[in-house]
């Protein structure tokens, strides 16, 4: 493949007026009808896309007032997008109860493949709640009546749920919840008749610190639709299942005795805008289950600060499992801007390595730390047939666009059906593993298979996401570490 590149190095601004315009309200972007209609303009195809560029170029290239400030500065724009040669690493094979599945890398779901196959580790609901109101009575049955239909062939063990009925109000729910749970409850499904945040913060903060047991919270409407109740069933019960500790799909990791870790951070505004820093570490060789674990930082700081003993506690957890320690360790750490990269390799490195030392004075795993970036304005096409398209999902650069001084790379991981595919940008800014560049691009890829809320491939590495998963739903609705009890499972998807 032949790739081209334009990448915005800077906004020019001139003696023209710059008009602000106000970001979208939350009723807009519930507007599905308004959202669509501005995709038109916002989400170009690739060809559309380099013909705007071309007009900009254009413009750029004609006025003598830009002319003149971009002589002042010593700059100058080519007429061209950049042209070089990529690569394309081969698609990744399902891996599920013993059965291998192929996919279309271009749509990148295997949901159709994989639903009808046991699920590596099918966690029973023997004791379940299901919570409800009045009105949503019929919506309660038809979803219990579903997942009796799909559970079966995911080899998912289900008894008839405790069904409950509660007012409409905050304090019902909980009212209910802490009299029904017992040791014995898998999980508490609750269907709520609206996407009132209050409520369902005062569920999950309940149920991931106070009494802490598995929760899936979903809104009646979603149930309502005749059309789509079997797929949204399949879809619940594959989170239940995560959420309780159970193991979805695999794929092929060569890698041995490796340990992968996801670190990424929200700023809560409502908690005295304190930053959450969400922590995830995979426990096992198939990097199927995850050891999960937050830290409640001071305002407004990106940096980790309690990263030593996240580590020391998904270390022993991953002893509990294996009986050994990882002698390869690679972080993937989300959310940091190329500001912030020096004191990234002088602030958080050196607790990686001093909470190691801690370990044991024979104990010396090799270490990797990957900056992951995803606000990148770089856009990547591929020629085809005299035209451009976006480029294959598993599509790598590391040429010609990449900087002389780091080791980083670019990954094309997902296919998009509208507009042109956002790569995502990586920097390995810290390496004693010394695997060859091709290796930690094709694990990296690997990683973006293995995110268990949704069948296809996503933008970063599945724990970069699970961090990001956790770190926001405490940012947002809980504001306090979840109870330690729930580590070892998925909780929060």
């Amino acid at each position: 493949f032949i790739f081209l590149l334009f990448f915005v190095f800077s906004l020019i601004c001139t003696w023209k007026t710059i008009l602000l315009l106000p970001g979208l309200t939350e009723k807009m972007r519930n507007d599905f009808n308004m959202m669509k209609d501005l995709a038109i303009h916002t989400r170009l195809p690739p060809e559309r896309r380099q013909c705007e560029i071309g007009r900009l170029i254009d413009y750029i290239q004609k006025d003598d007032g830009v002319q003149k400030e971009l002589r002042d500065w010593g700059l100058s724009f080519d007429s061209n997008l950049l042209s070089f040669t990529g690569r394309v690493v081969q698609a990744e094979k399902i891996l599920q109860a013993g059965k291998v599945f192929d996919y279309n890398p271009q749509f990148a779901d295997w949901s159709r493949e994989t639903r009808v196959a046991p699920l590596i580790s099918a966690k029973p609901l023997d004791n379940w709640l299901l919570i409800y109101t009045r009105r949503n009575y019929d919506t309660a049955n038809t979803l219990l009546q579903n997942l009796f239909k799909v559970t079966p062939s995911m080899g998912i063990r289900m008894n008839k749920a405790t069904m409950i009925e509660v007012d409409d109000r905050t304090e019902a729910y909980l009212r209910v919840l802490q009299q029904s749970i017992t040791p014995d409850t898998n999980i508490a499904v609750c269907i709520l008749s609206s996407s009132r945040k209050d409520k369902y913060d005062a569920i999950k903060k309940y149920l991931c610190t106070d009494c802490p047991i598995p929760s899936q919270c979903v809104i009646a409407r979603t149930l309502s639709k005749p059309q789509t109740t079997l797929a949204i069933a399949t879809k619940i019960a594959l989170q239940m299942n995560c959420k309780m500790g159970g193991e979805l799909w695999s794929v092929e990791i060569p890698l041995r005795q490796v340990m992968v870790v996801g670190i990424d951070c929200y700023h809560d505004t409502l908690a005295g805008k304190q930053s959450i820093a969400g922590f995830v570490a995979s426990l096992n060789q198939t990097m199927t289950r995850w050891f999960s674990r937050c830290v409640v930082q001071s305002r407004g700081q990106e940096l980790v600060d309690g990263l030593k003993a996240c580590l020391q506690t998904a270390l022993r957890d991953w002893f509990k499992w294996n009986k050994y320690l990882p002698s390869r360790i690679i972080v993937y750490r989300d959310g940091v801007g190329d500001g912030q990269l020096h004191t990234l390799v002088n602030y958080e490195v050196p607790q990686f390595l001093d909470c190691l030392k801690t370990v044991g004075k024979d104990y010396n795993p090799k270490l990797t730390v990957i900056v992951v970036k995803k606000r990148v304005n770089t856009r990547f096409f591929a020629q085809s047939g005299g035209g451009l398209k976006n480029p294959p999902p598993g599509t790598v650069v590391d040429v010609e666009v990449t900087r002389p001084e780091w080791y980083d790379f670019f990954i094309v991981s997902q296919a998009v059906r509208n507009g042109c595919v956002a790569p995502t940008h990586y920097n390995v800014i810290y390496d004693t593993n010394k695997l060859k560049p091709d290796h930690v691009q094709r694990l990296t890829y690997k990683l973006c298979h293995m995110y268990y809320n949704w069948s296809g491939v996503i933008r970063v590495p599945a724990p970069c996401q699970y961090a990001h998963k956790l770190a926001f739903l405490v940012g947002q609705s809980i504001h306090r570490e979840p109870n330690l009890l729930l580590s070892d499972r998925l909780y929060y998807l």
